[in-house]
This record gives C-alpha cells, sequence and structure tokens, in this order.
C-alpha cells in the first residue's frame, strides 16, 4: 500500500511539474509575439505564476524523491531528473531577477549579461532536456489523471502560483525596485522619443549589415517595381511601442510609409486573391504581415523627426504596432504581395 501511495504522489508530483513547465514555455514563446497591451500582461502573467508555480511543488516533490532513494538502485530516478532540476533553478532565479530589473548577473569582456538572455538560454535548455527525459518515462494517461482530486489539485496549484506572483509584483512595488516599473510584457523603458537612446538589438543570429540598400523591390500581381528609399517618405505617421524580445520598450512617432499605400501606388489596387505581405531584410530575416494589417503597418524612414540610424534599421524598418520587435523587419529591400496565408511562416525567423 505505502509504495502504491508513493507512486501515486509521484505520478500527481511529475503531472503537476510537467504541466507548469508547458504553460511556462508556451507563454514564453506567445510572448516573443504579442506586444499588445492586454494580451502581452495576460500571458506575461501566467508565464511568471507558472514559473513561480513551482516553488509550490518542492516540499512534495522532495518527500517523492526521499522516499524513491530508498529503493533498489534499479528503480531509482535517472541522474537526468537532477540536471533537469538544475536547469528549473536557473530559469526561477534568471527571471527573478529580470522581473526584480537587475542589469546584468555577470560581465564578459566588460559587457553585462542580462538575466533575460540566460532565462531564455536555459529555457531551451531545459526543453530539450526535458522531452528527453519524459519520452524515457513511458508513461501513458489514465483516466485518473482527470478524476476529482486531480482537477481540484490543479485548481489549488494554479491558485497558489497566482498569489506568489502577486506577492512577488507587491514586493518590487514595496521595496521600489526597477521591475515595478516594466511593462505588462515585462520589459523596461528605453529611449521615448530619443532613438539615439534605444539599444541597437537584433533577432538571434542577425547582424547590422555593412552596407544599406538603395531600393526596395516590391512585387506582387506579376509586376516587380524598384522604389528609390528616398521615394519611401510619403508623410504617412504613427505612434507605437517598439517592445523589443531583449527585454526593453520606447515609444517613437515613426514616419514613412503605409505597406497599403505602398503597394497600390505602385503596383495599383490589390489582387482579389492577395492574402498577406512578407517584408524582407538585407540579412534575410523576414515577417509576412496579415492583408487586414496593411493601413495600420508602416514601412518607417524616420523616427522621432529624424531619419533611422544604422543600428535601427536604415533606410526603412517596418513599424508593426501591438506586435514584438520580433516582427519590426530591419533594413528593408523587399516587399511581396502573397496569396497565401501570412500564419504559413516559422513562428519566429529562422535564420
Amino acid at each position: 500500500m505505502a509504495q502504491r501511495g508513493l507512486q501515486r504522489a509521484g505520478r500527481r508530483s511529475n503531472l503537476a511539474l510537467l504541466g507548469l513547465l508547458l504553460v511556462a514555455a508556451g507563454t514564453g514563446v506567445l510572448g516573443y509575439a504579442v506586444g499588445t497591451p492586454t494580451a502581452g500582461r495576460v500571458i506575461a502573467v501566467a508565464h511568471g505564476a507558472a514559473g513561480l508555480g513551482l516553488l509550490l511543488l518542492v516540499p512534495w516533490k522532495t518527500v517523492v524523491v526521499r522516499r524513491a532513494r530508498r529503493r533498489p538502485l534499479a528503480l531509482r530516478a535517472p541522474s537526468a531528473a537532477y540536471w533537469l532540476t538544475g536547469l528549473v533553478v536557473v530559469c526561477l532565479v534568471s527571471g527573478v531577477l529580470h522581473a526584480a530589473g537587475a542589469a546584468g548577473i555577470w560581465a564578459s569582456s566588460g559587457t553585462p549579461i542580462a538575466a533575460l538572455q540566460v532565462h531564455v538560454g536555459a529555457a531551451i535548455v531545459l526543453a530539450a532536456a526535458l522531452v528527453a527525459h519524459v519520452r524515457g518515462r513511458h508513461q501513458r494517461p489514465r483516466k485518473v489523471d482527470l478524476g476529482r482530486r486531480t482537477l481540484l489539485g490543479a485548481g489549488a496549484l494554479a491558485g497558489g502560483s497566482v498569489v506568489i506572483w502577486t506577492a512577488t509584483e507587491g514586493l518590487w512595488r514595496l521595496t521600489g525596485a526597477p521591475g515595478a516599473t516594466r511593462s505588462g510584457t515585462g520589459s523596461y523603458e528605453r529611449g521615448t522619443d530619443d532613438p539615439a537612446a534605444m539599444p541597437v538589438t537584433q533577432w538571434a543570429t542577425d547582424t547590422v549589415p555593412e552596407s544599406a540598400a538603395e531600393q526596395v523591390q516590391l512585387s506582387g500581381g506579376g509586376r516587380t517595381v524598384a522604389v528609390p528609399v528616398d521615394d519611401l517618405d510619403r508623410g504617412d505617421s504613427v505612434r507605437a511601442a517598439l517592445d523589443c524580445t531583449g527585454g526593453w520598450w520606447a515609444d517613437q512617432d515613426w514616419r514613412g510609409t503605409t505597406l497599403h499605400r505602398l503597394v497600390t501606388d505602385h503596383l495599383g489596387p490589390l489582387a482579389e486573391d492577395a492574402q498577406c505581405i512578407r517584408v524582407t531584410s538585407v540579412t534575410g530575416f523576414s515577417r509576412r504581415i496579415p492583408l487586414r494589417d496593411a493601413r495600420t503597418t508602416l514601412l518607417a524612414t524616420h523616427a522621432a523627426g529624424r531619419p533611422l540610424s544604422t543600428g535601427h534599421g536604415a533606410p526603412a524598418r517596418l513599424v508593426a504596432p501591438g506586435r514584438r520587435g520580433v516582427w519590426w523587419v530591419k533594413w528593408v529591400d523587399r516587399v511581396e504581395v502573397l496569396d497565401s496565408p501570412w500564419w504559413l511562416q516559422p513562428p519566429f525567423p529562422l535564420q
């Protein structure tokens, strides 16, 4: 009986751990794509609560592990579980440090490594290790997994996770920590109305090109037109927040031309089968924008009344209000009207 009780307890704790890790991973990935204040806030809260909720399982999991150590060596959990534990700790600590407003964890050649970078890096390694670990457990779903006791436990865990998250947010406000001022997506303000003060960052292996494009190649409906970059400033403007996935945001007044104006002025009315517009950088980085957003998405040449700098996408960059910085393609040299869906692309650029 004791052995069966241990097995049930171990199974429930493992399912709870897996559930929280999946929620944390899913909301972490989703948070990179959604930049609207309301949706971004909900995603950020779910991500933080799921991560901190792991702390609630520590006492329960510790008891199970201690009892498991008394079993014969062949029946004990593999050492991979301890590696997973270490990675989870790194993710939690680095995530809390970022939420508190830590500038960096350590320095390499005088450059601080952001807590967010450590958090994301550890999470990627953790995801791979978790997949390998789960595949090796060979546990099948059971009816009891959806039983009343399990559902009540899941509800209590979710509620407790939100309580811990709320307590940490209250702590930042009480102590005046920088984390109290971060945005709903978890980013910190850097350079609003001052483009020169915005950090120069780019996605993954993308790098600042040595030379800028002199024209943008525009294609669609069987036509191709080369538009000089000097003709891209058509006076269209929008005030939008660049919310970078590197953990910072800045509001700017952007000026240039909307994608809709760019396409219709040079190619004529959009074809009936047109579904999205693909915007590509000289580096190969690209994103597809839904056709419904073409009137509000800008190909910007200026920020705060000044021409864009090379680091911030000169001569032209995409400005996609309500989307995270990963969508804001820099150094644009190609715009294409496509008859395929906008979502027919990787969640994030793979180059």
